[in-house]
C-alpha cells in the first residue's frame, strides 16, 4: 500500500513526506496524527514535536542538525530553522556479530568475464592510451581521431543528422522562426563500422590535466591513479606517451604498477617523445605497438568466474530527500550479498559520512583500520575548514532543494549504500583493494573524481544511486545508474539503468530491490546488457589532486 509519509528509525523526531503534503492535513503514522502548520513538499521533513532552540533534529538514529529557532511539531525542517550537527566519534571496539542475508538465490550463480594472468577478472576489456602529462594531450587526440573511427569503435550521435537538417533548412532560406519550429530528423546512435577487434570493447584515452607543474606527492598520486587503471582487470594493456621532462616521471608509474601487479604481464608501451623526436615518428610507433596490442588483446573472450570476483564500487550523485530510503539502502542490501558471496565492496566519498563516523569505525575489523578512518576523515575535514569551508558545506543547492539540508542528513543516507557487514580494510588514495569485503576509501564527495578513484582501486562495476538525474560514467568499468524515484526513471530514461522509486510507491521492498539490482549487475557483468552510460559514451575521468573539493 502507498504511503505518503515514513519514519526512518524509531528513535528519529521527524517524519519524511512521500509525497507532496497541504498545510492544515493530518497524517497518521503509528497510531499518531500529525497536523501540518505549513506545506510539506515530497522529500521533505516535518517535526513530530515541538523544537525549542538547541534542540536535536534526528534522522536515521543519528544526530544531524540542531535547532535554530522554535519550530511548531507539524512545521517544516529547513535551511532557516536547521544547522547542520553531529556527534562527536571516538575509538571503541564493539564488534557484534555480522549475519549475512540470505544467500540462497545466488549461490553458485557465476557471471562471464575476462580472466587475467593475475587471477582478477574484468567485466569489460579495453584497451588505454594515457598521457604521463597534459602537455601530450594533443597527440592523444590525435591518436584518438586515428584509431577509433577506422577500428569500429566510434558511435554515430542522431545529433549528426539534425545539424544536417539544421543546414539544409538555413540553406533553404528558412526563418530563424521557422527553424526553431522545425521538426528535426532523429535517427538515433549507432556505430560507425563494424569492430575490427570483437572481443576487444574499446580504446579509452584518459585525458588529463596533471603530471606536472604540482606537487611530487601529485604526480606520486597520479601515477598511482594511472597505474590502477592499467593493472585494473578491465584493461588487456595501455599505450603511455610521456614527454620525458615533467614530475610524472614514466620510472614513477612502473614502481606504481608493480606494487600493485609484481608479475605484470600485459601488454604495455611507453613511449618518450623527447627520446623518439619527431611527432610523426612517435605517432607511428604509437599506432603500431597500440595495433599490436589490440591484437593480442581480442584473443581473449569471457569466461565464467565465481561473482567473488566482482569489486563493485557504491557511489550517488544528485542526491535528494528519497537517496537514503530507497536506492542507497537497496544497494546496500546488493553490498551486504556480494559481501556474504566473497566479493569485495568500495565504500567512498568521506565529506559525505559525516557523522556516522561512529557507526563506520565501530564496524572496523582491526582497530589500525578504525584509527586510520578517523585520522583521514579529520584531516580532510580540517583542510577544508583551514579554506574556509568543511563537510557542512557539501550539499549541493539541488541537495538542499530536494530535502538533503544538512550535510549530516545528505551523509547518513548516503552511508546506507554501505549495508550492514564489517569494514574490512581503509584506504586512502589511490590504494588499491586487496581484501575481500567491504572496504572504506578516502575520496571526495564529487562524483566524477570518487568514481575515477573507486575504479582505480579495482571496482570492475559501480553501482550509482541518484535522485536528480546525473549522467556519471566511467571509461573501463561499467557504471549502473539507479533512480531514486519512478518520476526521475521516467523523465530521463536515456541516463538511468534501474529505478528504485518502487520502494518509496510501496510495491516493492529494499531487500527485493537490492537482489533483482545484484541480478541486473551479474547481466552487466557478463556482457549480456548495455548500460546507458557505456551506450552513451559516458567516459567521466578525473584524477583528485588531493586539495580540498568536496
Amino acid at each position: 500500500m502507498k504511503r505518503n509519509v515514513l519514519k526512518i528509525h524509531p528513535n528519529d523526531n521527524v517524519i519524511v513526506a512521500l509525497a507532496d503534503l497541504s498545510k492544515g492535513q493530518t497524517v497518521e503514522l503509528d497510531g499518531q496524527t500529525y497536523t501540518l502548520t505549513e506545506d510539506i513538499a515530497a522529500k521533505h521533513k516535518f517535526a513530530m514535536q515541538d523544537f525549542e532552540v538547541g534542540a536535536e533534529i534526528r534522522m536515521y538514529n543519528v544526530l544531524v542538525g540542531k535547532a535554530q529557532s522554535f519550530i511548531k511539531k507539524g512545521g517544516s525542517i529547513n535551511i532557516f530553522n536547521v544547522k547542520h550537527a553531529v556527534d562527536s566519534f571516538e575509538l571503541r571496539e564493539n564488534h557484534a556479530a555480522w549475519e549475512a542475508p540470505s544467500l540462497t538465490k545466488f549461490e553458485g550463480k557465476t557471471f562471464n568475464g575476462y580472466h587475467r594472468a593475475n587471477g582478477s577478472v574484468g567485466t569489460a576489456n579495453y584497451w588505454l592510451v594515457i598521457p604521463l602529462v597534459f602537455c601530450e594531450n594533443r597527440n592523444i587526440e590525435v591518436l584518438r581521431e586515428a584509431l577509433v573511427d577506422d577500428l569500429g569503435y566510434a558511435r554515430k550521435h542522431e545529433y549528426q543528422s539534425q545539424t544536417h537538417d539544421l543546414i539544409a533548412l538555413y540553406k533553404a532560406g528558412k526563418t530563424v522562426e521557422e527553424i526553431l519550429q522545425a521538426d528535426l530528423q532523429s535517427q538515433g546512435e549507432k556505430s560507425a563500422k563494424q569492430k575490427l577487434f570483437p572481443n576487444v570493447d574499446g580504446v579509452k584515452f584518459l585525458l588529463h590535466d596533471g603530471g606536472c607543474g604540482g606537487t611530487r606527492q601529485d604526480a606520486q598520486a597520479l601515477c598511482g591513479l594511472l597505474a590502477g587503471y592499467i593493472t585494473h582487470p578491465n584493461c588487456a594493456g595501455a599505450t603511455v606517451l610521456s614527454l620525458g621532462c615533467q614530475n610524472a616521471q614514466a620510472s614513477i608509474l612502473q614502481e606504481e604498477i608493480a606494487k600493485r601487479d609484481a608479475d605484470f604481464k600485459k601488454p604495455l608501451y611507453i613511449l618518450e617523445q623527447q627520446n623518439i623526436g619527431t611527432e610523426s615518428e612517435l605517432m607511428a610507433q604509437a599506432l603500431k605497438q597500440t595495433f599490436v596490442g589490440l591484437i593480442e588483446a581480442n584473443q581473449n573472450t569471457r569466461k565464467p568466474a565465481p561473482l567473488s570476483k566482482l569489486c563493485i564500487g557504491l557511489e550517488c550523485g544528485g542526491s535528494d530527500g528519497f537517496s537514503g530510503i530507497s536506492a542507497n539502502p537497496a544497494i546496500g542490501y546488493t553490498s551486504d550479498l556480494l559481501i556474504g558471496l566473497g566479493g569485495s565492496v568500495i565504500l567512498a566519498e568521506f565529506p559525505e559520512l559525516c557523522g556516522v563516523e561512529q557507526e563506520l569505525t565501530d564496524r572496523c575489523l582491526d582497530p589500525e583500520d578504525a584509527k586510520l578512518f578517523s585520522h583521514l576523515v579529520n584531516t580532510y575535514n580540517d583542510r577544508a575548514k583551514a579554506v574556509g569551508s568543511g563537510f557542512d558545506m557539501n550539499p549541493s543547492p539541488g541537495n538542499i532543494k530536494d530535502g538533503l539540508i544538512t550535510d549530516a542528513i545528505k551523509s547518513a543516507g548516503a552511508a546506507k549504500k554501505g549495508g550492514t557487514s564489517p569494514v574490512t580494510s581503509v584506504l586512502d588514495y589511490p590504494e588499491p583493494v586487496k581484501k575481500a569485503g567491504l572496504t572504506l576509501l578516502c575520496t571526495p564527495g564529487n562524483d566524477v573524481e570518487s568514481t575515477t578513484a573507486e575504479v582505480a582501486s579495482g571496482a570492475n562495476l559501480v553501482l550509482f544511486t541518484t535522485g536528480l538525474g546525473t549522467p556519471t560514467g566511467n571509461p573501463i568499468a561499467p557504471v549502473v545508474k539507479i533512480a531514486t524515484n519512478t518520476k526521475l526513471f521516467e523523465k530521463m530514461s536515456d541516463i538511468i539503468d534501474i529505478n528504485t522509486g518502487t520502494i518509496i510507491e510501496g510495491e516493492e521492498t529494499i531487500e527485493e530491490a537490492g537482489e533483482r539490482i545484484l541480478e541486473y549487475a551479474i547481466k552487466v557483468a557478463s556482457g549480456e546488457i548495455e548500460i546507458c552510460a557505456v551506450r552513451n559514451g559516458q567516459d567521466d575521468f578525473i584524477p583528485w589532486k588531493r586539495g580540498v573539493s568536496l
